[in-house]
């Protein structure tokens, strides 16, 4: 990982007033999102700022828990006086993070069973990510249905589009690889580690591949050749 990678600002904009985040990698803007700051997106640059509407003390408060938590997993933080801190903050795995890896674990799957066991995070009917996610995306509908302003009914409505109809097909569809997986009971070809069949009375039982036999030596030159003598 590049050192600029490394590196962030976090000052009150001169101009703005704003308190805005530049610089950082993926992980970086993760921090900066769980601690509430909004991602904005120009043509040609990138940063996060604080929302609208705080007050000078909430803002100080979270800009300096963003330094907290940065500095906690190796970041350098260049900051306004009022946000720097010599307190660390923990930064627990996050959620995604553990979906992510289930995708490691289809990765490594080295037979069907083995990545039918890992969709099943996703596909199970109670308790699983994609049930988890129709909840989210339904209680998210509930609370803008009644928020006030009339534009609110329309996302209200939208949410529960995607919830039933888009989330519906991606949980139909991965269901039904998951269950055909779960069907075949096949190594995969390309991952499963060659296994040779070996007698009872084998010795070597560390042997693992039926290997063939390393191929003879390439014999010498003998010591006349074409032009004369090998000197």
């Amino acid at each position: 990982m590049a050192l600029a990678d490394r590196l962030l600002t976090l000052r009150r904009d001169v101009h703005s007033g704003e308190v805005l985040a530049r610089g950082g990698d993926p992980e970086a803007h993760s921090v900066l999102e769980r601690t509430g700051f909004v991602p904005v997106v120009r043509l040609h640059e990138r940063y996060h700022r604080l929302p609208t509407g705080l007050d000078t003390a909430e803002e100080a408060r979270l800009a300096t828990r963003a330094v907290a938590r940065l500095k906690a997993v190796g970041y350098y933080i260049d900051c306004d006086p009022a946000f720097d801190t010599e307190r660390r903050e923990p930064h627990h795995l996050t959620l995604g993070t553990q979906v992510v890896a289930i995708a490691d674990r289809i990765r490594r799957a080295e037979s069907t069973e083995d990545a039918a066991d890992a969709l099943t995070e996703l596909t199970a009917t109670h308790g699983g990510i994609l049930d988890a996610l129709h909840e989210v995306l339904t209680a998210t509908a509930d609370f803008y249905q009644d928020l006030g302003p009339s534009a609110d009914p329309h996302l209200a409505k939208r949410l529960r589009f995607l919830a039933a109809e888009s989330l519906g097909v991606i949980a139909s569809d991965l269901r039904g690889i998951r269950n055909d997986l779960a069907d075949r009971h096949v190594p995969h070809p390309q991952r499963a580690a060659w296994v040779s069949e070996m007698p009872s009375t084998e010795r070597e039982a560390s042997a693992v591949c039926a290997c063939p036999p390393p191929p003879s030596r390439v014999p010498s030159l003998p010591s006349v050749v074409a032009g004369g003598r090998r000197r």
